[in-house]
């Protein structure tokens, strides 16, 4: 069987930089082939991409050596409008990707380029839209959706036309964790049924191995580390070593001493076989594990009371909201797309104002104080970090809240260079926002915020597109402003971040507060998992798989070791 695509001795260069982002790149993937791509952030995996869709060097110059052939054609011989004939692309970035002005026509693009006719077109957008749950929002403009509805839409815009791969850039990104299961096993459906050769760009390496895969090609500094199966590469070294989060269970029978062999089949949580000695292993290390007493809880920050928010349009976003926010906590928000987190985060810094209800910040109400007074006191970082930038370059936009304040070109500076090397981006201290990743531009998102050094800071989906190292870097700083009394708030999808980091997970389902707990404890109850679109953490399912009836108590327990290890005490 011929690879429908191949590369040969391949290395890319952009025009703008001295040095290449790839070096003898040698892989061959075969039709019918679902492969995942991994690797720490900037390692060129965003590059192989744009050079196999021909972004590069078509939108972004450059120049390539070597060879690379789809669908049997040298990509030098073909233009990007070919090349879109044989690969589908769902970007990371689904509002670069957006071309109509409502879902629909966004959609049915690829199909009026084809003079595909109306009803045909109209039968085909439909099918596409179900198998993506967008069918109700065809008539929305695109900037109206969440952000996991945007990243449907994108899919569907792929889905719709047929095409022979299909390339996902980070399809799990922005998308809840239900949503996010949901999509993987489409992704599995499609290539099964239709015979499509799938590849997956990804960080959340647990989530994608939901479903099967054949490979996982490991990159790093513009090279292939690695290209083996899931099963050898869990029980390699590797991950660590480049900085790619390895599943909670695997990392979970580390600790109880269990050495991971592929006879086990170690790539799904379901499929995992362990002896009786090696079960006996967990157990005894869940046994030798002590409860902590939980510590008395802080003086309130902020309050809401009987929040109640409806748009524009009379949709009821938030319903009868009571919470509290104690000083110095570290609190999860999560749920379902939709389910009014956002605009939570917005009522709360003044953004948009409540129908009913009250927003008390240390026992004052929020609806007598500006924007401005509000951000005093509470930073925001925002999902989409292309709404929050404004300026060219990247040490002016960290700066620019500093300047706006009135500090000292001098405070600028050291509060500028401080954020940047918190957040990685010292290298980057004079480029243009422009030439950065969609990663990077969160990271700059959050890097203007912190300058400021807030008393509550809200961060909706802060890891979003990192690699778990550069993941570890930023969650390890707010871990670090937590301890020095600041409160700090996260949205997320991230089910492994709610559970490392916070000591308190709110969920949200449509406009209600459905839970305030522990997030060991919300992960542990499947009921509140199914309505809110959440999913069981596979520490679950270890517990159930080695005999241990209390599921929540060995999920404490292993976040316990968990941050024990990761602060080397």
């Amino acid at each position: 069987m011929e690879p429908i695509i191949s590369f040969k001795n391949f290395g890319f260069k952009y025009t703008v930089q001295k040095e290449p982002t790839l070096f003898d790149i040698n892989l061959d993937i075969y039709p019918g082939q679902k492969v995942l791509i991994a690797g720490p952030s900037g390692c060129g995996k965003s590059t192989l991409v744009s050079c196999l869709n021909g972004l590069a060097p078509f939108s972004y110059d450059g120049e390539y050596t070597g060879s690379l052939t789809v669908g049997g054609k040298e990509a030098r011989e073909s233009d990007i409008f070919t090349r879109s004939k044989v690969i589908g692309t769902v970007l990371q970035d689904s509002d670069a990707q957006f071309v109509g002005l409502t879902v629909a026509e966004d959609i049915a693009f690829a199909l009026e380029n084809d003079e595909v006719p109306v009803e045909d077109m109209k039968r085909r957008v439909d099918t596409a839209a179900a198998l993506v749950d967008v069918q109700g929002h065809l008539a929305h403009a695109p900037h109206e959706l969440s952000g996991g509805q945007k990243q449907r839409v994108s899919l569907a815009g792929v889905l719709v036309d047929d095409v022979d791969v299909l390339l996902f850039d980070e399809p799990l990104a922005n998308l809840d964790p239900a949503a996010g299961e949901a999509a993987i096993e489409l992704i599995d459906r499609i290539a099964k049924e239709q015979n499509k050769t799938v590849i997956i760009i990804e960080h959340r390496l647990e989530d994608v191995l939901h479903c099967a895969i054949d490979r996982v090609v490991l990159m790093d500094e513009g090279r292939i580390l690695a290209d083996t199966t899931p099963e050898e590469l869990l029980c390699s070294d590797l991950l660590q070593k480049t900085g790619i989060r390895e599943p909670l269970y695997i990392t979970a029978l580390k600790y109880a001493g269990v050495t991971v062999q592929p006879s086990m089949h170690p790539a799904h949580i379901e499929t995992l076989s362990l002896s009786e000695a090696e079960k006996e292993k967990v157990r005894a290390w869940y046994e030798a594990s002590q409860e902590e007493e939980a510590a008395p809880p802080a003086e309130t920050l902020l309050e809401v009371k009987d929040l109640t928010f409806r748009y524009g349009n009379g949709f009821e976003a938030l319903k009868d909201i009571n919470l509290r926010l104690r000083k110095g906590e570290m609190t999860a928000i999560a749920g379902r797309n939709g389910a009014g987190k956002s605009t939570l985060c917005k009522l709360i810094c003044g953004f948009e104002q409540q129908q009913e209800g009250r927003i008390l910040l240390k026992g004052s109400d929020t609806k007598t104080m500006s924007i401005k007074e509000r951000a005093e006191h509470v930073g925001y970082v925002m999902q989409n970090p292309n709404q929050m930038i404004s300026k060219v370059f990247i040490k002016d936009e960290v700066g620019l809240g500093l300047v706006l304040r009135g500090r000292s070109q001098e405070e600028v500076d050291a509060a500028v260079d401080e954020a940047l090397a918190t957040c990685s981006l010292s290298p980057f201290v004079d480029w243009p926002v422009s030439a950065l990743s969609y990663g990077q531009k969160k990271r700059v998102t959050i890097a203007s915020i912190l300058s400021l050094r807030p008393e509550v800071i809200l961060l909706d989906e802060p890891t979003a597109g990192q690699d778990f190292r550069r993941y570890t870097e930023i969650m390890e700083f707010l871990e670090a402003l937590n301890r020095s009394g600041v409160t700090v708030v996260l949205i997320t999808h991230d089910m492994h971040l709610m559970l490392e980091y916070c000591d308190r997970a709110l969920v949200f389902s449509e406009g209600r507060l459905l839970a305030d707990d522990s997030p060991a404890a919300v992960l542990s109850d499947p009921a509140l998992i199914e309505k809110a679109s959440l999913k069981k953490t596979s520490l679950y399912a270890l517990a159930g798989l080695c005999g241990i009836a209390d599921a929540r108590a060995f999920t404490d327990r292993f976040i316990r070791c968990d941050r024990k290890e990761r602060r080397g005490q």
